[in-house]
């Protein structure tokens, strides 16, 4: 009776010590954390020889020479974070060897004082991912070749949803202590239907018509698989569209994301006063705020317009695109609707050539100055 008894408690007391460990952080723990990071500055990170995450990742086009040369950019321009997309897909073809070549993307990062905060899924552009080699860029297509994870054949199909658990759990837990890790970003724009490019107004048109249900399904599911890895990096998943100036006004997924993130992350591609209105929305919420995504200057945000007011803010900013590559972003999103035959006359994205040099000295001068960097 005693043994049993002392099993019990023990079994009890696991599951407290796992509920605590798998609850939201409280305002004070993420302001504590946040107090104790640099102001957070950099990219959304792609290597320019790779045009996808499946490209990135696996081990046949896995490119740490490149990765390396590409992270010495941003450390000189005094960025100390990036935004990196892993993919699932990578891991059920490999996962010992997929964790392998992310501890070495740590090393590099670290290497470069640089923490990136790593996503676990992505909710846009192509839906239906195939591994090995991937096809060439199309020409003055904005992410012609980006894929999304998990793939319309995984996300359309509860039964499989087992395996992507599996994949938090292992990725996550695998590096729940990594001090080299800044955050984990659970999914990327749940719910972004892609209309205008694999969507009802594409010509492609092999979108799921329920995605951005099942996309809100899925962040709330991924958000318990990674709470069950018991990570001491924070966790979050940010609204990018929508009204964020209440709780009542929000939709149910940006309710569920601004009221379960450790610290609250978010995107916007508007101009300064609108990305003022927006930090003015998340600051009732009395959690940090970083913009995991921003910087598309022929719809006016800019690093000059931008970066000022995140600084007296004290938000983190991660602009998207860094080295221009095979992921196109130079050109713009309406690239999808209208050809494109050579370098557009503003770039949409992207800070360097990739040779190295800025597409706008100026531009770059600027991010140093607000940086520090010297």
């Amino acid at each position: 009776m005693q043994f049993r008894l002392q099993t019990a408690i023990l079994v009890v007391l696991a599951v407290l010590s796992l509920q605590a460990s798998a609850q939201q952080w409280t305002p004070k723990q993420a302001n504590d954390w946040y107090k104790s990071q640099p102001w957070l500055v950099g990219s959304n990170f792609m290597p320019a020889s790779a045009i996808n995450q499946l490209e990135m990742w696996q081990a046949e086009s896995f490119d740490p020479k490149t990765i390396d040369k590409e992270l010495g950019y941003a450390e000189k321009l005094g960025m100390n974070t990036m935004r990196v997309f892993l993919h699932d897909m990578v891991w059920r073809q490999d996962a010992k060897g997929f964790k392998n070549r992310i501890d070495q993307f740590l090393s590099l990062c670290a290497k470069h004082n640089i923490k990136p905060m790593l996503v676990l899924f992505d909710s846009c552009w192509d839906p239906q991912p195939k591994l090995g080699k991937q096809h060439a860029p199309v020409m003055g297509r904005h992410n012609s070749g980006w894929v999304q994870g998990p793939g319309a054949a995984i996300l359309g199909d509860k039964s499989k949803w087992e395996s992507l658990r599996s994949y938090v759990k292992d990725i996550v837990g695998s590096f729940r202590a990594d001090k080299r890790i800044l955050a984990w970003d659970i999914v990327n724009e749940p719910d972004n239907d892609n209309a205008n490019s694999y969507g009802r107004n594409g010509k492609i048109k092999t979108e799921l018509p329920n995605k951005a249900q099942l996309g809100t399904e899925l962040v709330k599911a991924g958000f318990g698989w990674a709470r069950e890895a018991k990570p001491t990096q924070p966790i979050t998943s940010g609204p990018w569209k929508g009204d964020w100036s209440s709780l009542e006004k929000m939709d149910d997924m940006n309710r569920f994301l601004v009221q379960n993130s450790d610290v609250i992350t978010f995107h916007n591609y508007g101009k300064p006063d609108d990305f003022k209105k927006r930090v003015a929305d998340l600051k009732k919420f009395g959690r940090p705020l970083i913009c995991t995504e921003y910087m598309a200057r022929p719809a006016g945000s800019t690093f000059e317009g931008s970066l000022p007011i995140a600084k007296a803010e004290n938000v983190g900013m991660m602009n998207w695109g860094f080295v221009s590559g095979k992921s196109n972003t130079i050109y713009p999103w309406d690239s999808w609707q209208k050809q494109y035959t050579a370098e557009p006359p503003v770039w949409f994205h992207d800070i360097f050539r990739e040779n190295g040099q800025p597409y706008i000295p100026a531009e770059t001068a600027f991010i140093k100055k607000m940086t520090g960097k010297k």
